[in-house]
């Protein structure tokens, strides 16, 4: 059984390229989501007209991870306290969205955000968006496992490569051999 799991904390590229690293995921696709425009294009997404966040969709093997173990990887290679950004990355486009696929996911997605803004970690308040996910729209296959095939692209080694190495050391035990 393989379940599903959205989430955007900035650019598609690097989120997608943290996920893959980990067993029991058995696939992630970069697109679109949390917005209003049918259809949208990576251009139409970047100009913050659409709504839409650059987001990655998670399939994954719940007897091999679970959906808790998913959240914490997201909120370990994003900063959720910030609006509207992520390092480089400025606009509505690269918030910081939880969009759930049920009721379950909704209630977990809600109570990891208040326990993370009771344990007091960050100097602000987690600002991620908790929603639904109403439609998720594929991005254009060049965004598609993108750091896979450039690593060494300056973007990717500067932002992408850092979230692969976090996941590498601190999820040890749940990286794919």
């Amino acid at each position: 059984m393989t379940e599903t799991a959205t989430f955007g904390g900035g650019c598609f590229w690097c989120v997608e390229a943290a996920f893959k690293e980990l067993a029991g995921v058995t696939s992630v696709t970069s697109g679109y989501a949390g917005g209003h425009a049918k259809d949208p294009t990576y251009r139409e997404v970047c100009s913050g007209s659409t709504g839409h966040a650059e987001v990655v969709q998670v399939s994954y093997d719940p007897d091999a991870i679970s959906y808790e173990d998913l959240l914490e990887v997201f909120f370990t290679v994003h900063d959720p306290t910030q609006v509207d950004r992520q390092g480089p990355d400025v606009g509505s486009q690269y918030r910081s969205i939880v969009l759930t696929h049920d009721e379950r996911q909704r209630d977990l997605a809600e109570r990891y955000v208040a326990a993370l803004d009771a344990e007091g970690g960050y100097d602000d308040d987690v600002v991620t968006e908790i929603e639904s996910l109403e439609t998720f729209y594929r991005a254009e296959e060049k965004h598609q496992d993108y750091f896979e095939k450039n690593p060494q692209d300056g973007y990717c080694r500067l932002h992408a490569q850092p979230k692969v190495e976090k996941v590498r050391e601190k999820f040890r035990g749940k990286v794919e051999a």
